[in-house]
């Protein structure tokens, strides 16, 4: 599968997560051409400060696959993913992250740190950015502009 067809699977979550009044962030696995995991935000619904898109994706692809090491999967995610969803990216031995738009706020994947390729951890991801970044970036922006209204 193409970077883009994959992002075009994590818009789609995203925008499930914002029906339910969600912040838009969806998050796709793909490993061997197929897509293993599907997720978006899930913080309100579920009250749990840790039910980010990515989070829920990891340990659903990590369920199908029947461990806790990723290898050979990719994660999409339509926003730059945080501290702690880089830091369960390197744990969870994913090889590759792409993602849609940069969060210069919270984003920890080239924003404001780069966690993924630390060279002083011992697994670094290899980083696409940008992929369908304007669809990624408006999609965030109308659901906080139509909060804010």
């Amino acid at each position: 599968m193409d970077d883009e067809r994959c992002m075009e699977e994590a818009l789609s979550e995203a925008r499930r997560a914002a029906v339910l009044g969600e912040a838009p962030v969806g998050a796709v696995v793909e490993r061997g051409g197929e897509i293993i995991a599907r997720a978006f935000n899930r913080r309100e619904m579920d009250g749990d400060p840790v039910a980010h898109a990515e989070i829920l994706a990891i340990r659903q692809a990590a369920r199908v696959v029947g461990n806790w090491r990723l290898t050979g999967c990719t994660i999409y995610v339509t926003l730059e993913p945080c501290a702690m969803c880089a830091g369960a990216m390197v744990n969870s031995r994913i090889d590759t992250l792409v993602y849609g738009a940069s969060d210069p706020k919270a984003g920890f994947c080239g924003s404001l740190g780069d966690l993924v390729r630390d060279p002083r951890l011992n697994h670094r991801l290899e980083v696409r950015r940008g992929v369908l970044e304007a669809s990624c970036a408006s999609l965030l922006k109308d659901f906080f502009a139509t909060l804010r209204r």
